[in-house]
């Protein structure tokens, strides 16, 4: 599974925006400077977050971005489909509308597996529980295992 800078990058800013006291406006220009995302992207990003209902804006002087919620109703999946569609897709479909035959045919439990583990970290983990430090237990479960952090061919 691949993560998007796209995705990437709205997280961070969603992120930002759940940092900020209640209610604070964030100018585009702040998320860009203080997460290092081009400006240009970042307008596209803050445009999906608004329509998607995870962030609303004020223009003029004072303007800028909020969420539209609070944080802790806003899961790190929220964000992702946002600006990228659904989590999990093979070959451009999602997993449930796939069929296989022949030695192929548990492949498809494999990517349904697949699409509900990514659901169960990013549905179940809040932009309010990253902010504040406290992910879900088995996120941090899953964090903590040091194999995590090495990639296979690292392993030996």
């Amino acid at each position: 599974m691949r993560i998007s800078a796209r995705a990437d990058y709205a997280v961070r800013a969603a992120l930002l925006l759940a940092a900020a006291p209640d209610g604070a406006l964030v100018s585009s220009e702040s998320i860009a400077t203080a997460e290092a995302i081009p400006a240009s992207f970042l307008e596209g990003i803050l445009t999906s977050l608004r329509r998607a209902g995870i962030a609303e804006s004020r223009r003029g002087a004072n303007g800028g971005f909020r969420l539209a919620r609070d944080a802790a109703s806003v899961s790190i999946a929220d964000v992702v489909r946002a600006v990228d569609g659904p989590l999990v897709f093979v070959r451009d479909s999602r997993p449930s509308d796939l069929q296989y035959t022949g030695a192929s045919t548990g492949l498809l439990d494999v990517w349904v597996a697949l699409r509900a583990s990514v659901r169960t970290v990013l549905e179940e983990t809040s932009l309010a529980a990253v902010v504040a430090g406290r992910l879900p237990d088995h996120v941090r479960r899953l964090a903590d295992d040091p194999s995590a952090w090495q990639s296979p061919d690292a392993r030996g």
